[in-house]
């Protein structure tokens, strides 16, 4: 029987309310250990091993907490004695943990988070089923070299792709494309495609110990200037502009970056909107700027930040954006 590791860092599929009814404005509350007795069926798929990394929502983690669960990952990975990873993870920030896992970890291993969107508590409660999924998963032979994964709601999605388009729904997570992987019926894992080579991981995991700081502003009508300059004086590396369209940039963004180029920090158009590729434009040498190409904001963030603190250039910056 395979062994798989499951680690537990809180997030609404540990967390109970007072009242059955209430499916937000809940507390995180059960352990690991706890959450996976209480399914039944759940060890007779694998041999399973639980650890508590951490037990807080995921609005709460910090960038320290998201490398030394990299690290432990890692770790795990390179254990003959494990087959498979499963991470429990607050679904406010799933999305971003899930991206970094796949810049920095690099294992045929299979890789799942899981999260729920309504709390142990609720009689429609989603994370029993979710983390049954999950090791389904992880315990499956077809769930290896296919990188990080994100099980939730039946579907096995992409990590580099998952995203969550929804405050509340059990549906809340998806992924464009070829990022819908597959998914889970009556127990069985169905894989439909596989994703690119080309978009694995690149950026080695060894030596990060913290990540620079990179700000995302949201650009619009009347944009200001100051949150430019708050960036510049706060410290910034990098900034993210979550511009409009097709990454396009308002006067005060343009103005704003052109200011944070000149004081050396890199800049990334990326686009607010939720679909869709931005594309380089001919004027971005010359203004110092970098498309996001495929990636969202919120992704073009986390690259930006682990790319600097390895002490990339902006050329080869620009090449990894255009790469994922």
């Amino acid at each position: 029987m395979a062994g798989l590791l499951l680690i537990g860092t809180g997030g609404t599929i540990a967390a109970t309310a007072t009242d059955t009814q209430r499916l937000t404005d809940y507390q995180v509350t059960q352990g690991i250990d706890a959450m996976l007795a209480a399914i039944p069926g759940a060890t007779d798929i694998a041999q399973v091993h639980c650890e508590q990394l951490f037990n807080i929502d995921s609005r709460a983690l910090r960038t320290s907490q998201v490398i030394r669960l990299a690290r432990r990952v890692r770790q795990a990975a390179d254990d003959p004695a494990v087959d498979g990873i499963v991470i429990t993870h607050g679904t406010d920030s799933l999305e971003e943990t899930a991206f970094f896992l796949h810049l920095t970890i690099d294992t045929p291993k299979p890789v799942v988070l899981v999260g729920a969107m309504r709390p142990a508590s609720a009689p429609s409660a989603d994370g029993p089923l979710n983390l049954l999924n999950a090791l389904r998963v992880a315990n499956a032979t077809d769930s290896c070299e296919r990188g990080v994964l994100v099980v939730m709601n039946d579907s096995i999605l992409a990590g580099r792709w998952a995203a969550k388009s929804h405050t509340t729904r059990v549906d809340a997570f998806g992924a464009d494309g070829l990022g819908i992987l597959g998914n889970v019926c009556d127990g069985a894992v169905h894989y439909a495609l596989r994703p690119d080579p080309r978009r694995q991981p690149v950026l080695p995991l060894a030596g990060l110990r913290s990540l620079p700081m990179v700000d995302i502003i949201h650009d619009y009508q009347d944009a200001p200037l100051h949150a430019y300059q708050a960036a510049i004086q706060a410290g910034a590396r990098g900034i993210v502009v979550a511009g409009m369209g097709n990454g396009s940039l308002s006067t005060a963004a343009e103005r704003g970056c052109a200011q944070a180029v000149r004081k050396g920090l890199v800049c990334v158009r990326a686009s607010r909107v939720p679909r869709g590729t931005v594309t380089p434009k001919a004027s971005d040498p010359g203004l110092g700027l970098l498309a996001a190409h495929h990636l969202n904001p919120l992704q073009a963030r986390i690259l930006l930040r682990v790319a600097l603190a390895h002490g990339w250039t902006p050329q080869a910056i620009a090449q990894l954006l255009a790469d994922q």
